[in-house]
Parts: structure tokens; sequence; C-alpha cells
């Protein structure tokens, strides 16, 4: 008798966002599972970060419904936010104080934190008291990754991780984003990077203009042609459906600057 498939980790159903009249996610249904590594792919304005901060309790779907460990994320409380990690594509780091000590500060609020300095040190963060403020955007990159693991969370979303990272940095993320899914949290990426998805991935969520247009294991997913190929068979035939999604883009950026002013 086989064993029973168990129950995901994420669960995002027939969600839907807008912002002001443009969907920025147009009816998304997808899963994640403990153990395995999700790569949400897709174009710039797909609907990649607005279904993550969904999932993180960032923003309120409109329609549809979203489960991350059980949960409704927006109403979730410290309880269930203690067990995610969230990296944001702005980092979100205070910038006056070091890399060393931000990490070390975080993973004093966790029961049972990951080592910050050996952390820091497999992301390849030189463990100097340079303030955050003066890192390379790259090293900030990684600092914000690790502020987002160092609780051994039991999921984490993580948005564009390796963006603006040299190769050598990139496989440095890699092996550590692959090493917390291994030791068994559920790992949900976006990328709009064909090698990193085919890298770190076991499933993959094809966007394109808010808009899911597969999800499933990798493996099964590319039998017989390449991630490249098949998203591109997928996509080509909704350019314009894409210059609306442009237009979502835009109009998320306007409401960000509004919410700093």
């Amino acid at each position: 008798m086989s064993a029973p498939t168990p129950s995901p980790t994420v669960v995002v159903e027939s969600l839907r966002k807008s912002f002001r009249a443009v969907e920025a996610v147009r009816g998304a249904s997808w899963t994640a599972q403990a153990g395995r590594v999700t790569a949400v792919l897709g174009s710039n304005g797909a609907g990649k970060t607005t279904t993550l901060e969904c999932l993180e309790g960032l923003q309120r779907p409109d329609s549809g419904t979203v489960s991350v460990l059980g949960a409704d994320p927006w109403r979730a409380g410290p309880e269930h936010r203690a067990r995610v990690g969230v990296m944001l594509q702005d980092g979100g780091l205070p910038n006056t104080r070091s890399a060393p000590s931000v990490v070390r500060h975080m993973a004093s609020l966790y029961a049972s934190p990951q080592n910050p300095d050996d952390l820091l040190a497999r992301l390849g963060v030189p463990p100097r008291a340079t303030s955050v403020r003066r890192l390379s955007g790259g090293e900030r990159q990684r600092v914000a990754l690790a502020v987002a693991l160092v609780g051994h969370p039991d999921v984490a979303f993580l948005d564009e991780p390796t963006a603006g990272l040299d190769p050598h940095a990139r496989m440095d993320v890699w092996d550590v984003v692959e090493g917390i899914a291994g030791a068994g949290a559920c790992v949900v990426v976006t990328t709009h990077s064909f090698e990193e998805a085919e890298r770190i991935a076991d499933d993959v969520v094809v966007m394109d203009a808010g808009v899911v247009v597969a999800s499933g294991d990798l493996a099964t997913l590319t039998e017989g042609e390449t991630l490249k190929d098949l998203f591109f068979r997928l996509t080509r035939s909704r350019g314009g459906e894409r210059g609306t999604s442009s237009q979502g883009r835009a109009a998320r950026g306007n409401r960000h600057e509004r919410g700093r002013s």
C-alpha cells in the first residue's frame, strides 16, 4: 500500500489581486510541498511578487484563498510568523547596523536559530563591522537572505534571491536554498532565470500576465523540452495580455510610492 500524499504546505486557490482597475494576479492556483523548492517563474510584471506578498500576509487577496501551514497569512499571529522566513526584493535591512549584528539580532528572536556567523560565511558575506549601507548590492542581498533563513523557518518565501549576484555568489545561495529544503523546509523562490529554476527547483509555477499557465513537477513539465522552450511555447500567444500586466505593474509601483510619502 502506497503512503498517503502529504498535504501541501502552501496553497494558492483562485487568487485574484488588483491595484486600481488592473488585476496583477488573475485566478492563480498552485501548491508547494515541504522538503521541496518551488520556483515561481515569469517575466517582470507576471504577478510573482504580488502572489508572494499575499502568502506573506503583506497583501490581502481580493478573492480566492491562500494558506500557509494551514493558516490564513493575513490573519495569522506571531506564532505562525515565527515559522515563516521572508526575503523581500528591497531587503528591508537597517542601514546603520553591521551585517553580523543584524543577523545575530534576528537569531536571538528564535528558539533554535542557525548559527548566524556560519550562515553568513556559507553565503560568502565577510565578517566585517561595515554598516549595511556600505555593503555592495550583492552583499546586502545575501544578508537579507540570511535574515530570512536564520530562524530555521518551516516555510521560506524568497523574492528573486539571486538578483544582481555574480556567478559564485549565486552558487552559494543555491547551495543554501537546497540545504534548507533538504532539511524539510518548504521553499518558494520567484525568478525570471531559467538557469536558476532548472538548477534548484523541484516544482515550477509558470506565470504570465497574472495567470498561471503551467505548474507541477519540473521533470514532468519539461519532458522532451527545456524549461526555456516550455516557457516561450506557453506564453508566446499571450502578448496582448502582457500589456495589461505592465499597466498593473505601474499601478502597483504608484501605490508603493504613495505609501512611502
